[in-house]
């Protein structure tokens, strides 16, 4: 996949030089934009990037490392010649790798309160750091302090005392900007200090499976190790993503570079500011995307919105009856067009807001209202409860979709390991070819529901795919979970009947 090569930390080692510095400490003022142009690009960005570059800074860091332990010493017969030799050998090597080592790395981040002294980079240019420097133009080194960090958007908020204001510049629209505008990326690749490089924007909203809010903004503007934290600006002088990573098979840039948009960005920085973390909303939801099959199967015109796969207990959803088989379609008043929309627009509203959540359900539209509370980053997973074993039924077996059913009985149970708390119908054998099996649906799984519908036994489930097929359906929605009771909707080819 294309994700093996993402580079996230491209700030490199410095193990002998200091790199250059950019970024100038003078008092903060309006930065003019560049000059109009016609839509073929601008001619020069030469008095743009004079005047941005005193904002932009390089950011070092140092941290100590343990000393890793060497390869063991081999073996060798007492009395050889060489005994004595390698254990002298090892064992000097061993007391040298021992010893702590003081790393140090490079990034980028700009100033955007010159007042307060207040720089933005990423979260993993400063992760781990003992020591962090920002370095300015004129040479000046400022000590910052971590205000706060976030890894979920990887971003971090940093402090500097200045004598005198810095030069700052500000976050801009990333909404407004385009596919084909034309952006600039001021950074510090491979400790080079301020590079300016110009290209377009080539996407946006891009997925780069990084986090659970991934909507970066796409460029060809060259962004390298070391470029991270860097801003990446319009041509008027604002700052609408934040360099954070690439897709390269050696490492360099190859046109593909990663930003996060300064609207996302906004909120995040605002809550590191005043609290130091992220307070972000919880729906309590476990989401799957609609696929076209699963679609078909809800008797969906189209492909769009959240499906939600399970709710959390006590969650806000379900205290606000959101069931699992739920379609979320829109979200306070937004449209929910894509799964991934979801998770970002829930965490960018505010904690405790009663919020509209239109949700498909059985064919009918049915809204229902939500009260959000606050996302617990760190929220463990509740212990299943155990239920009272039930006695067992009389056993009962039959082959649907190409898959062999049975009673859940204790037997089965302890076959296939399959928790107490977990009911429905079990999954004996899945015949190869059959559309199942190219679903992954895999002996052991227990089918909870068909078509939104529970079922506890084999004919349950022939019922209902039979009824399905006479009523023309294509396909079958399962609500399948795993012998630890990990739930997911799989929608499975009808096959005639």
């Amino acid at each position: 996949m294309a994700s093996e090569f993402i580079r996230r930390r491209m700030t490199p080692l410095a193990a002998a030089a200091a790199s250059l510095a950019f970024g100038a400490f003078v008092v903060a003022g309006p930065v003019p934009s560049a000059r109009a142009h016609d839509g073929h690009g601008p001619e020069s960005v030469a008095d743009l990037a004079e005047n941005l570059a005193d904002a932009v800074v390089n950011i070092s860091t140092a941290q100590t490392v343990q000393g890793r332990r060497s390869v063991p010493m081999p073996q060798v017969p007492d009395g050889s010649p060489f005994q004595e030799f390698f254990e002298e050998f090892f064992n000097r090597q061993q007391q040298d790798n021992d010893q702590p080592r003081r790393v140090q790395s490079l990034g980028s981040g700009f100033v955007i309160d010159g007042e307060e002294g207040i720089i933005i980079t990423n979260n993993h240019v400063i992760e781990g750091a003992d020591e962090v420097t920002a370095n300015f133009n004129d040479g000046t080194k400022l000590v910052a302090e971590v205000l706060g960090t976030d890894e979920k958007t990887d971003l971090a908020v940093l402090k500097v005392t200045p004598e005198s204001p810095l030069k700052a510049v500000s976050l801009g629209d990333s909404d407004a900007i385009r596919v084909g505008d034309w952006v600039m990326a001021i950074g510090n690749p491979f400790g080079l200090g301020g590079t300016v490089t110009v290209g377009i924007v080539s996407a946006r909203n891009r997925d780069i499976n990084s986090g659970p809010y991934d909507n970066f903004i796409q460029t060809d503007a060259s962004i390298n190790r070391g470029n991270s934290g860097g801003p990446l600006f319009d041509m008027n002088g604002n700052v609408v993503g934040i360099n954070t990573a690439i897709i390269s098979p050696s490492g360099g840039s190859i046109g593909i570079g990663f930003a996060i948009p300064a609207k996302t960005a906004m909120r995040v920085i605002d809550q590191l500011r005043e609290f130091g973390e992220t307070r972000r909303g919880w729906l309590g939801v476990r989401i799957q995307e609609v696929t076209d099959e699963i679609a078909e199967s809800l008797g969906m015109d189209e492909a769009m919105g959240a499906l939600v796969a399970g709710v959390t207990d006590d969650g806000p959803a379900a205290k606000a009856e959101i069931e699992a088989g739920d379609v979320i379609l829109r979200f306070d008043g937004k449209e929910v067009e894509a799964m991934r929309e979801l998770p970002r627009m829930v965490a960018e509203t505010a904690i405790g807001k009663d919020v509209e959540v239109v949700v498909l359900r059985k064919g009918e539209e049915v809204t229902i209202s939500v009260t959000l509370e606050r996302l617990e980053e760190n929220e463990p997973v509740n212990a299943s409860a155990t239920v009272e074993e039930e006695e067992s039924e009389p056993a009962e077996t039959s082959t649907v979709l190409g898959m062999t059913l049975a009673v859940l009985d204790d037997d089965l149970r302890a076959q296939f390991s399959i928790d107490a708390d977990v009911t429905g119908v079990v999954i004996t054998e899945v015949e190869a070819g059959s559309s199942a099996e190219e679903k992954r649906v895999q002996a052991g799984d227990v089918i909870k529901e068909v078509a939104q519908e529970p079922v506890e036994t084999p004919a349950d489930v022939e019922a209902q795919i039979k009824k399905l097929d006479e009523e023309g359906r294509r396909s079958a929605l399962l609500l399948l979970a795993n012998p630890t009771g990990d739930v997911r909707f799989v929608p499975v080819r009808i096959e005639e009947q």
